[in-house]
């Protein structure tokens, strides 16, 4: 079953079960999707959803911290519900050993030596992170590696 079904199915057992807030959550999701996908003129892959839902997570995040800067907790607190209900969706993230090693293997096959290597190897190891892991980390540890 396609992440895309596993979605539209889990938004119909919300409009079952009455679920207003998960509903909309998943509502949002499935617009975001078909939005990218009209936008394209494709249909999505599941890759491509993972990427749609990763970025809609970012705004969550960022939305989250600028909420509760202005004190507006229960809007936080529906961004929070927002993040959890995206999360699931997602695959299983990467620990710091499988990351480190992501790096490594990628460092070794592009060659890089140092800093200015760095596109190179963010370029392959996105590839195999995607969605698994932050990639602002990923970035701080490849910066730190390449300059070592």
């Amino acid at each position: 079953m396609s992440l895309k079904t596993r979605i539209t199915d889990d938004m119909k057992n919300a409009m079952k079960a009455k679920d207003a807030q998960r509903l909309g959550a998943l509502r949002l999701l499935l617009a975001a999707v078909k939005q990218r996908e009209v936008d394209e003129r494709t249909e999505l892959t599941d890759t491509d959803v993972i990427a749609v839902i990763d970025k809609m997570l970012k705004q969550r995040r960022d939305s989250i911290a600028q909420y509760q800067a202005a004190g507006r907790q229960d809007l936080a607190d529906q961004e929070r519900f927002e993040v959890g209900v995206l999360s699931a969706y997602m695959p299983e993230q990467a620990d710091d050993s499988a990351i480190a090693a992501e790096i490594d293997a990628a460092i070794q096959a592009t060659g890089a030596k140092g800093p200015a290597d760095m596109g190179k190897v963010m370029g392959a190891v996105k590839a195999k992170l995607a969605g698994r892991a932050d990639m602002a980390r990923v970035s701080a540890q490849v910066k730190a590696r390449l300059t070592a």
